[in-house]
Parts: structure tokens; sequence; C-alpha cells
């Protein structure tokens, strides 16, 4: 499969994909695939687990070779190069830390791997403790460190080196929720004024928002689409890509067109708005994000009233998320606040048809999105 990004022309590429794919025995584990990075902000790599990120991460770092297809970085072809010889840097989800060493050893061992003056290792592993807040620390080993300062550690190490190619596997995702919005906040600061391409892989559509940049989504091993992060949220070009882009997950149904009128089921019609007007009569497949269906609170509330039987209410923080059933196809509702629902009422509510994302059956986007 080839995606083509949209046009970069003032987003300097640095690394290329081409045509590569990964095959172990009869099992596929990356199909082909073609995409251009850009190599300012933050690329992502978002999918589920076992959606092929760490496999592609390996594939772009060297440390497997591609079934098929060529990797290009600063214009050179690397694909045969073995990792030792590229200036590429990656953190994984685990705290890998050698466990004899102290902090600053730890931070300082890719810098005596290649033989950097002792005056210089010094200094640059004092400006990187001092970045990442771990001056005191310095002397402690691995051990002695919290979850969040293992973790600044490792990132330490990888950012150390001024590598040209810094993929960060899911760096986060082992931490606790504060200390995982702490680094959220500091990645994109640590990696402003750097000039090396960053991949980050995430399996969480809320960071790959929060992050920006450009996305790519994987699915099963397939690279869905690429392109800027909010773009793609807002107007993806398939199904697949909508549904990897969405927790909790997207609402799907399929509805009927007949004249300007939307059928989704008895009862729940409305008239067509902006581009699924020009939609020609026939079958389609609807998808509305779970923050666009809200609790009826009055019955001249606008929007698309519809009702299902409420299978599971959870309540977190300041928001509450029901699933309910409608018409055999499950339905989700997010919103902010906290509303007591008993499992098996009838529930009624509301969404806006305007918000709607119209796909062919075959998962293709014709309609909706939001433009900006």
């Amino acid at each position: 499969m080839i995606v083509r990004p949209v046009s970069m022309d003032l987003h300097p590429v640095t690394l290329e994909l081409k045509n590569v794919s990964l095959r172990v025995g009869a099992e596929t584990h990356i199909y082909p695939a073609s995409v251009t990075f850009a190599d300012d902000g933050f690329n992502l790599l978002l999918g589920t687990t076992l959606a092929g990120k760490t496999t592609l991460m390996q594939l772009m770092a060297g440390l497997i070779k591609p079934t098929t297809g060529e990797i290009w970085f600063n214009g050179r072809n690397v694909t045969g190069m073995p990792v030792q010889k590229r200036n590429v840097s990656m953190v994984y989800q685990q705290f890998i830390n050698y466990p004899n060493f102290s902090v600053f050893e730890n931070i300082a061992s890719p810098l005596r791997v290649v033989r950097m003056p002792k005056a210089e290792i010094e200094q640059r592993v004092g400006s990187m403790a001092d970045l990442l807040r771990l001056t005191p620390m310095l002397q402690r080993k691995p051990s002695e460190l919290s979850g969040g300062q293992q973790q600044r550690t490792a990132l330490a190490r990888a950012l150390v080196k001024d590598a040209d190619l810094v993929l960060l596997d899911e760096p986060l995702a082992n931490l606790d929720f504060k200390l995982r919005e702490e680094l959220r906040d500091e990645l994109p600061r640590l990696f402003a004024d750097r000039r090396c391409t960053v991949v980050y892989a995430t399996a969480d559509p809320g960071e790959a928002l929060l992050f920006g940049g450009h996305t790519a989504v994987l699915h099963e091993g397939r690279v869905v689409e690429y392109g800027p992060t909010g773009k793609l949220y807002r107007r993806p070009g398939d199904l697949q890509a909508a549904k990897v882009f969405s927790e909790p997950p997207i609402n799907v149904a399929p509805v009927t067109k007949a004249g300007n009128q939307m059928r989704l089921s008895e009862g729940v019609v409305w008239t067509a708005q902006g581009d699924a007007a020009n939609l020609a009569d026939g079958r389609y497949i609807i998808g509305i994000r779970p923050h666009f269906v809200t609790p009826a609170t009055s019955d001249a509330e606008n929007g698309v009233a519809i009702e299902g039987r409420v299978q599971i209410a959870e309540l977190s923080g300041s928001e509450s998320v029901i699933h309910f059933d409608h018409a055999g196809e499950g339905w989700v509702s997010l919103f902010h606040g906290l509303r007591s629902f008993e499992i098996g009422e009838t529930a009624r509510f509301h969404f806006d048809p305007a918000r709607g994302l119209y796909f062919a059956e075959d998962g293709q986007r014709l309609a909706g999105g939001e433009a900006s």
C-alpha cells in the first residue's frame, strides 16, 4: 500500500520508507508501505497493541531488515546498514537502564562508546540532567529511582548523543497518570531546538492529538493513512482510520439516503446536510464520535433523537460514558458531568448529524468531517 502524505514543501524530508514490508515465514508482520516522514514536530505511529508499531520502528532503526523495500535517511539508502553504524536512539516503554551504573554513567554510556573526551561527556551529561531534572540523582542507581525518574534517565541517554533519528516506543505507557501528563508537556520542548527526526509510537488517540505533528495510523500491520494529525482526526480518509483514531470507539451504523433524507432506523430520520446532501441515493455507513452523542435534556433539544437500552454506565472523574443498544447496534455517549443511568433502562440521546462522517460500504470516506 502506498500512502501519499499531503504536500510538505515547508517540511524538509529526512526519513522515507519505500514499499517496506516484513514477512516472517508465512506470516506478514508489515504489509508494503511507502511513507515520507516530516522532520519537524512529532511523527506519531498510532495503533492498538499488535498493530505493528514496534516492528516498524525496529525496521527504521536497522534492528531488523525488511523483506522488501528500502529505507532512506537524509538522502541515503540505509536499508542494509547495521544499527551500530546509524546515529539512532530508541526508548522503549520499559525502563531499560544499566542496573549497576549510576544515573550519570547510564546517561554517559553512549558517549563513552564513541570515545568522547571526558570533559565533553561531563558537560553533555550535566546539561541533559539539568534539562530533565535529574541532577540531584546523578550518583544514584536505577533501583533507587521512581518510575518517572527511571524513564527520564532512559530519555536522557537517548537524547545526549544528539541522534539524527529518535524512536520513542510508547515511552510513557508504564507511568502513572501524573507523570505521563508531566512528560507529555516536556517532550515537545525537549525536541524543539534539535535537528532530528522524531517518531513516537502510541496506542492513545488523545496522546496523538496532544502532540500534533503528523500521524501514521496502523492497523494489523498496515499503514492505513498518514498526514497532519489534526486533519487526519477531523477528516479521516477511511473508516478504519476513523476507528483507530477514536477512544471510546466511534459509533458506526448503516444509513440509507433517499432524496434529501437520511434514515438510520425506524423513526430516526434527518435531512442530509453539507456535502452529504450531494451523495447519491443508496446505502452508506455513518460514523459519529461519542462526544457528539449526548443525553437528551428536553423534547425541544436540537439534533436527532435516538433511544437505546443502557448496557454499561461508566462514571470517571467529571465525565460519563454510557454504552447503549439501538436497533441492534452498539452506541457510546461521552459527555462532561455525572448522570445516573440504570442498566437495562431505555434512555434518550441526541446527536448532531452535521458532525457525522459518511463512508461507502468499502470504508472510503465520501462526505462529512470538520473542515478545520
